[in-house]
């Protein structure tokens, strides 16, 4: 097959792990390299046997290769073995439930193990609930930051949340539909009510859901009963400026002063430009000299 990953027992010294992006909801979005893959690959390592099967009954695929679980629970307990498979010169097929191994789910661990052994990763990129998400917003895509899942407990999500108030690029969220609507109120609380934002439902499903407009109407909105799998996309803040370093400040200054302006007024044009406190432009200027 044009393109393939070929699979088996490798020549050289390890085999490789491959990670492999499966469907977020509609099997044909499968593409032919994952459906020859989940076919030959000697290790498949699934977060979930039984929906692995189902997709590939779904696929008109029979898997010949050893069929092992890779879950969150027993990832960290799991990679030796894996490992093992992979000194032994067979490939390694990881796939999760939907979309790409390591994005909020199991994998990581297993890729960063490999690394440091100096065994070959690759990929079969795919589906996306991310991309996906950001990509139906009608939000700015050209800078965008992945948040995953946000705390639990709404004191732990709040502190979270306020680290990311001055975010200006867009961020992407995953959700449970139950936590839904406690995390909406506190993006309320601590971003404004009036920040554009986006909630992806079962995205490419049946029931495929898109909400957009502010975060105040869609936590009104979800105030109600919620299912399925969550993408939040929220736009980055407006009107906030990066964070000069020191070494930057005295730049601006040195800059202004190279062309003429004395030093003082210097001083006090970049704390104005650069919204900071003259005392701390000033400090920045000292230490540069020092």
């Amino acid at each position: 097959m044009d393109g393939a990953v070929a699979f088996g027992i490798v020549d050289g010294p390890s085999g490789r792990v491959v990670l492999a992006a499966t469907p977020i909801g509609q099997p044909g979005d499968a593409s032919a390299r994952l459906c020859d893959a989940l076919a030959t690959a000697p290790v498949l390592a699934a977060e979930d046997t039984r929906r692995l099967l189902r997709l590939c009954r779904d696929l008109d695929v029979e898997p010949t290769g050893r069929i092992v679980s890779f879950f969150d629970a027993n990832e960290s307990g799991r990679v030796p073995q894996l490992l093992e498979f992979l000194h032994a010169g067979e490939d390694v097929l990881v796939v999760t439930d939907a979309g790409m191994p390591s994005v909020s789910d199991p994998g990581y661990r297993l890729v960063a193990a490999a690394v440091d052994a100096g065994i070959e990763v690759t990929c079969l990129p795919g589906p996306s609930s991310v991309t996906t998400a950001l990509a139906v917003s009608g939000l700015p895509v050209d800078r965008f930051c992945f948040e995953g899942f946000l705390p639990r407990k709404s004191g732990e999500r709040r502190r979270a949340l306020e680290a990311l108030a001055t975010e200006r690029r867009t961020m992407v969220f995953f959700e449970a539909p139950h936590r839904l609507a406690d995390a909406l109120a506190d993006l309320v609380a601590v971003f404004e009510a009036e920040r554009p934002a986006a909630m992806c439902r079962e995205l490419t499903k049946t029931h495929e859901e898109i909400r957009r407009g502010p975060l105040a109407d869609l936590a009104a909105w979800a105030a109600g009963e919620v299912r399925g799998e969550i993408c939040l996309v929220v736009g980055g803040a407006t009107g906030v400026r990066d964070a000069a370093t020191p070494d930057e400040l005295a730049a601006d200054v040195a800059r202004r002063a190279a062309a003429g302006q004395p030093r003082k007024e210097a001083i006090a044009e970049v704390a104005r430009v650069r919204e900071v406190p003259k005392r701390e432009v000033f400090d920045a200027v000292v230490t540069a000299k020092g």
